[in-house]
């Protein structure tokens, strides 16, 4: 049976975004749904070159992989009208291929969270092709926010196709406020996962930052994704100088990172159909 919700990839005919189709592949055989390649031009003129491009992008595709995806060329701006349209086509989420952050390539990174913070629905960010077809090692961040329990109606997501394994990861704060939201969400989630029957484990990491202790953590493991949670209101001074997603989805081990923005609809696990 096949599920209505599709998965969406920002195509630009770079590597990157061969390296996102990939990762959809991965993921649309698992759960059985489509995959659209989205193709954004800045004025109407460019659509009938860019569709025959496209043309030729799926069919060499095709030839290459087997696999044929569907796909939509329209004209707007790529801040804007990719999450009009993953809104649109109710899509379960996007991949998305990024460079690191080196040199000028730090804009490509600050540009991808910008287009990314303005979804509901989440985004995986890959910088390299896909090691292999499970999905066994995830890497699941804890920190002090109400949001993080979000990330677990996904946690579950991914368990329920790839039988993935999650390391909830923490550091333990100084601070009696911050140290005791981060063990509630510790709790809420160890609840949560053992009602699912997920696999988990509880790791607490040494050090101050969270965000730079789990790509050590996640490289150690060989992680194959981390899942992260967006921060609200992300302003224009941290997509300049790195806000710590930024550093996170643009990480120099090319680890896949999943980011859920977060969505008031799903925090109480409503979750999805």
């Amino acid at each position: 049976m096949n599920n209505n919700r599709p998965i969406i990839i920002p195509w630009d005919f770079s590597k990157l975004a061969e390296f996102a189709l990939q990762y959809a592949e991965k993921f649309a055989k698992k759960i059985n749904c489509d995959i659209i390649l989205l193709h954004i031009v800045k004025k109407t003129a460019d659509i009938e070159q860019a569709t025959e491009k496209m043309n030729a992008a799926v069919e060499e595709h095709l030839e290459k992989y087997g696999i044929k995806p569907k796909f939509v060329v329209i004209e707007g701006s790529i801040f804007t009208d990719i999450n009009k349209f993953i809104e649109d086509e109710n899509a379960l989420f996007a991949i998305m291929g990024t460079h690191g952050i080196k040199g000028m390539q730090k804009f490509t990174g600050s540009w991808a969270l910008k287009v990314i913070i303005g979804s509901e629905a989440p985004f995986i960010v890959v910088q390299d092709s896909p090691g292999s077809d499970t999905m066994n090692n995830v890497v699941f961040p804890v920190d002090f926010k109400f949001s993080e329990k979000e990330k677990l109606v996904w946690a579950e997501f991914l368990y329920k196709y790839f039988n993935a394994k999650f390391r909830l990861c923490y550091i333990e704060s100084s601070d009696p406020i911050f140290k005791k939201k981060i063990m509630s969400n510790i709790i809420t989630a160890k609840k949560f996962l053992t009602s699912k029957d997920v696999n988990y484990d509880v790791i607490k990491l040494e050090g101050n930052n969270l965000y730079d202790e789990t790509l050590i953590f996640s490289k150690k493991i060989n992680a194959d994704l981390i899942m992260i949670t967006t921060t609200k209101n992300i302003s224009f001074h941290d997509y300049m100088l790195g806000a710590s997603e930024q550093k996170m989805i643009a990480n120099e081990n090319k680890i896949p990172v999943m980011t859920i923005n977060p969505r008031k609809d799903l925090t109480k696990f409503k979750g999805f159909n």
